[in-house]
């Protein structure tokens, strides 16, 4: 299948590894041009890099820290300049601590909510004027699938990326003709970088190995394991492109039937 998306521009924010460096690999190996963002400007920078080479396209590293106020506008801008304009945006940021509800103060809840919400807010905010203008805009926010079921100690992701999903489906249906398409994608526990630290903390506190706390957590899955980075990449490239033109306001676990709901 032509995926239509050779010469498309995108912004992937959180993509210096993990989900959002995932994306970016597939996007740009099919010929999109790609702007990458993280708030480390060396691995920002190295990753770019690393990219472009592999995949023989334009890709643009930028970095910034999309929980502050002006950082979105100028990553969109700074995408633009440097792409000639923007198809697609990926919103994408790490998650809040874990804990329990009397866990957090008022300024946990505040710090949550610029990460997991305005940051989303923000990038799509400055990123409309230029999505308006183009014939294949699409928007795909990276949430968890904790908005269907929640998960144990996560009380903040599981309150905040539910707003996220509802901003999501709210903006399909408000701008849907604009013919700017708002998607959302709801991952479960997936083999990144970020996973694999998770799980040699839990080996740590729990006098276990990292082996063993992948196998106990991917019990959760029908398929007995996690997913990979790019099973979770393969669908958000299908979703964000013009090849999903009639697809809009959808909320698609890529959990590996972690979820055990049927809506």
């Amino acid at each position: 299948m032509d995926l239509q998306l050779n010469g498309k521009r995108a912004l992937v924010a959180g993509a210096s590894r993990g989900l959002g460096y995932a994306t970016a690999r597939a996007l740009a190996l099919e010929g999109c041009l790609v702007a990458i963002n993280s708030r480390y400007p060396e691995k920002i920078t190295g990753a770019a890099r690393e990219l472009s080479e592999e995949c023989a396209i334009k890709v643009i590293g930028l970095s910034g820290d999309v929980t502050s106020p002006g950082v979105p506008e100028d990553l969109v801008q700074r995408t633009i300049d440097g792409l000639g304009g923007l198809d697609i945006l990926v919103t994408n940021s790490g998650g809040p601590p874990a804990g329990r509800f009397e866990n957090f103060d008022d300024s946990a809840w505040r710090n949550a909510f610029e990460l997991n919400m305005l940051s989303h807010v923000r990038l799509i905010r400055a990123a409309l004027p230029e999505l308006r203008k183009s014939k294949a805009a699409s928007v795909l926010t990276i949430t968890s699938f904790s908005v269907k079921q929640p998960i144990p100690n996560l009380i903040l992701s599981n309150s905040i990326r539910a707003a996220t999903v509802g901003m999501t489906k709210s903006l399909a249906l408000e701008l849907g003709v604009e013919g700017i398409r708002f998607n959302s994608i709801l991952p479960a526990w997936t083999k990144t970088e970020r996973v694999h630290e998770l799980m040699a903390h839990r080996a740590k506190v729990n006098g276990t190995t990292i082996e063993e706390e992948f196998a106990r957590q991917s019990k959760d899955s029908p398929f007995g394991r996690m997913g990979r980075p790019e099973e979770f990449a393969n669908a958000a490239v299908f979703l964000v492109s013009p090849a999903a033109s009639y697809i809009t306001g959808l909320m698609l676990s890529v959990d590996g039937g972690i979820y055990k709901g049927t809506l």
